[in-house]
């Protein structure tokens, strides 16, 4: 037997598992998702949002759907042996939009509750800034040049 095929089995199992441990972690946000709205629409404040739950609600809105173009990722590439790249960098970007819903400025990037200066927060925000405007070139770019990366390397579509 070819080792290349050894490794390509193993890769496939270890893809299948990581997708099943993503549809468990996606079933716990998604009732934890629940759970948080309940609580926060009828204990709470009966059939009114503050605007912190607002953000946390919507924050786990887009949690749960990095989770599902996530498992849509490894599907692809269960399926079609084809990384899509534009859905790597879709998913970055949507990490990085719900880092800046979720972003308070009492609070530092790792969640410790601190009183941030208006320069600190200033240079935060000019990061995610760069950051979001470079992951939206390159999506428009690889939309653009419909690139994906497969077994035989990196491709044009319809080469």
């Amino acid at each position: 037997m070819d080792i290349t095929a050894v490794v390509e089995k193993f890769e496939k199992g270890i893809y299948a598992v990581l997708m099943i441990l993503l549809i468990i972690v996606l079933v716990a946000a998604v009732l934890d998702l629940g759970w948080i709205l309940i609580h926060a629409i009828v204990l709470n404040t009966p059939y009114l949002l503050e605007a912190h739950e607002m953000i946390y609600v919507l924050g786990g809105f887009l949690l749960v759907l990095i989770g599902v173009e996530l498992l849509d990722t490894i599907k692809a590439y269960f399926r079609e042996n084809v990384i899509h790249v534009e859905i790597v960098v879709l998913l970055a970007i949507i990490a990085v939009a719900r880092k800046v819903i979720l972003l308070d400025p009492s609070t530092s990037s790792t969640g410790v509750a601190i009183t941030m200066n208006g320069f600190e927060f200033g240079f935060e925000m000019i990061g995610i800034g760069i950051l979001l405007v470079c992951l939206a070139a390159g999506y428009f770019l690889i939309k653009k040049g419909g690139i994906t990366i497969g077994p035989d390397g990196i491709k044009k579509n319809g080469e």
